[in-house]
């Protein structure tokens, strides 16, 4: 199951609530010294909302792994030092579904369709006011940046929302909002189930 949506829309919670195993697709995103790192236009700043800062190649090689083996390594990601700080595995055993969610997980819903690995691809939305105060919070709470770039991020962000949406939406993910996601992960879980029992 892939997860997507604009950066505070509630994966993560979503995730958490739904009980299934979670990859968190933005441990992926490239390190801060990398030199194909796009730049937010006109600035300074580097666009981590574009998908060139992220690494959906050894994405897809993980979301591979766990699909065929129930495990893979995984990078430990720090946000608020734009690198990655170590390596830790993740184990889902034999549960036939997991998610996997970021801000980015729609750009490889093609990918995993082509692979025979996705279930669903769902895009949460919640309005740009919604997840501006969110993200924004939350960001701050943890100490992503500094306050300066969360307020020019959150700004371009908000105005921006819907083009984002819109496009994750084109590359194959249902629009939905948490209640509905929750319900599609619930349904998708007990239909693997139900399907592994009877190969058993």
């Amino acid at each position: 199951m892939l997860l997507c949506g604009p950066s505070g829309s509630g994966k993560s919670l979503v995730a958490a609530l739904c009980g299934l195993p979670v990859l968190r697709l933005d441990d992926f995103y490239k390190e801060g010294d990398d030199p194909t790192l796009p730049l937010v236009d006109g600035s300074s700043d580097i666009d981590w909302d574009h998908p060139l800062s992220w690494d959906a190649d050894v994405a897809v090689a993980a979301i591979t792994r766990l699909c065929a083996t129930g495990s893979t390594p995984v990078p430990v990601y720090d946000i608020a030092r734009s690198a990655r700080t170590g390596e830790d595995t993740l184990d889902i055993g034999r549960t036939p579904l997991f998610v996997a969610e970021g801000i980015f997980a729609a750009e490889i819903v093609e990918r995993c369709r082509e692979l025979g690995l996705l279930a669903d691809a769902l895009c949460l939305t919640r309005g740009p006011l919604t997840t501006f105060r969110r993200r924004f919070l939350r960001d701050l709470k943890e100490g992503r940046k500094s306050v300066p770039f969360l307020l020019r991020r959150g700004w371009r962000l908000m105005r921006t929302e819907r083009v984002i949406v819109n496009r994750q939406v084109s590359l194959g993910a249902h629009p939905c909002g948490r209640d509905e996601a929750l319900s599609r992960l619930a349904a998708a879980g007990a239909g693997r189930e139900t399907a592994q029992e009877a190969a058993a």
